[in-house]
């Protein structure tokens, strides 16, 4: 097999694991929130946490090795306005992604005080509130992303 093809391979798989780990966890979160059980939310958001230390922030940074290679292999120019796109969206979900990482371990320490009920913790709720705000622009720009890989609508040269 050739480097072309196991590259982009790796590129798509780490792709979506990305978009699948981030949909997973944002429906997780959500369902625990709902249920409004403190248990429950203790153990999503503890999860959480793992789960994005163990898929998305090796994804990510398979994500951007793969892709930089790639855009070598084919001989694309990092100067094209394709590019230009990409490595913007890129830094755009990193942007919103950082503060939900921060986000996530302040959830697991509210969720984990003993004394922790959905109902009566505001700070909780606000943050939840924020993590939402951040992660519905991020996965919108990863699914754009998807869309220029594949369609390249504009120039990559």
């Amino acid at each position: 097999m050739d480097s072309y093809l196991t590259v982009k391979l790796i590129h798509i798989i780490a792709a979506v694991v990305v978009a699948g780990t981030g949909s997973g966890i944002a429906f997780f979160m959500l369902m625990a929130v709902k249920s409004k059980e403190p248990q429950v939310i203790r153990v999503i958001c503890r999860h959480v946490v793992l789960a994005d230390w163990l898929f998305t922030a090796p994804a990510v940074v398979i994500q951007l090795i793969s892709g930089l290679y790639l855009m070598e292999l084919l001989g694309y120019s990092f100067t094209s306005p394709w590019f230009a796109a990409v490595i913007s969206l890129f830094i755009f979900i990193g942007i919103c992604w950082l503060p939900v990482i921060i986000i996530q371990y302040k959830l697991r320490k509210l969720s984990a005080e003993k004394s922790f009920r959905l109902d009566s913790s505001l700070k909780f709720q606000q943050l939840f509130k924020r993590w939402i705000f951040l992660g519905i622009p991020a996965f919108t720009a990863i699914l754009i992303l998807f869309w220029l890989m594949v369609f390249k609508p504009l120039a990559v040269t």
